[in-house]
Order: C-alpha cells, then structure tokens, then sequence
C-alpha cells in the first residue's frame, strides 16, 4: 500500500498528546507504516557524550507515529483532507484533495 503522505507535506495530528497540532513530515518509514513529523509525538533520548557533542546528556527528539494517525492538510483551502488520486493529463498519477478537488502534488 502506498502511504498517503510524502515527505515535506503538512499534515495535522489526530491522536495522542499532541492531538490538532500541525506539523510538517521530516520521513516517512513506508515499510513500518510510520510518519515522523516535525514538533509531534517528542521523547527524551538519554545521550552519551561524543566529539560532536561533548556534553552528552537528554535530548528531545520527534519519535515515528502510526501513519493512519495523521492527516494532510491541503495547500489550497488549508483544511484537513483525505486524498484521492487521479490521473493528470500528462498520465502521471497525482494526489486530489477531497474537500475542494484541488491537486495536492504540485
């Protein structure tokens, strides 16, 4: 199955703690059927001090979520969509917004 998001897509996050926040899509792990977005789902790594990072100690970093679990946000009427695809007249497949019928891919 192909994931419904790209990289670099806004999306909108419709579950857990960070529930209606925006975000944009750092990677997608289409294997796995998990998204990382930018500034949603954070845990604390524990780190140990490196030459590029001497001082070592907690860092937050953004974890994978479920992909089912977020939604894309069309560019256009910027309101969270589910995305059809269709055929453009060039015969590439391209991504359609359900709510204003709008290209979503560019």
């Amino acid at each position: 199955m192909k994931p419904h998001v790209k990289k670099g897509d806004t999306v909108v996050v419709l579950w857990g703690k960070d529930k209606d926040r925006r975000g944009k899509v750092l990677r997608v792990l289409a294997g796995d059927k998990r998204v990382i977005v930018e500034g949603a789902n954070e845990v604390m790594c524990h780190t140990k001090p490196t030459q590029l990072a001497p001082q070592g100690g907690i860092v937050k970093k953004a974890a994978p979520m479920p992909l089912s679990k977020v939604m894309v946000v069309c560019p256009k009427c910027n309101k969270p969509t589910r995305s059809g695809r269709k055929r453009a007249q060039d015969g590439a497949r391209v991504r359609v917004c359900k709510e204003c019928g709008r290209d979503i891919d560019k």
